[in-house]
């Protein structure tokens, strides 16, 4: 494994960088069925708590100027590490909340994150495109889920 690869891999498997509280902000398009399952499955699996939910067309967003995001053909997902106030997008977003649920999620977005960038963004693209027909019926968040919820 070349030193480049390596490091990386050593980044993504790094358990101890989400140990502590570092908390993620998972802003998604609050108007998208499939944004909204994809959400809740996060909070299923997100076991440690680390990761907050906001809408992109909500208050917290057009604060910090990610409203944009939802208005770029929609489906988005943005990720905003609170600790040093890093953003991630499209793919990178995926593989950073990968990294955040643990476990095998881990190990997926470490693959994931093998796939060129471009190529990566192009299949979070095309899902993103097809969203609604992935969508299925809304559901209403449970209560653990709608505590967890920002502006």
């Amino acid at each position: 494994m070349n030193e480049k690869v390596g490091k990386f891999f050593n980044r993504i498997m790094d358990e101890n960088e989400y140990f502590f509280a570092v908390n993620l902000v998972l802003f998604y398009d609050g108007e998208c069925g499939f944004c909204a399952r994809s959400v809740s499955f996060v909070y299923e699996f997100d076991e440690k708590g680390l990761i907050e939910f906001a809408p992109l067309q909500g208050e917290l967003a057009g604060k910090i100027g990610l409203r944009g995001y939802a208005e770029k053909g929609g489906g988005s997902m943005v990720i905003l590490r609170e600790e040093d106030g890093e953003i991630f997008t499209k793919g990178d977003a995926l593989v950073e909340l990968g990294r955040a649920l643990g476990g095998v999620f881990r190990v997926l977005a470490f693959v994931f994150s093998l796939i060129p960038e471009g190529l990566r963004n192009w299949l979070y693209d095309q899902v993103a495109k097809n969203r609604n027909r992935l969508a299925g019926a809304c559901e209403l968040p449970d209560e653990g889920l709608r505590k967890r919820m920002r502006g």
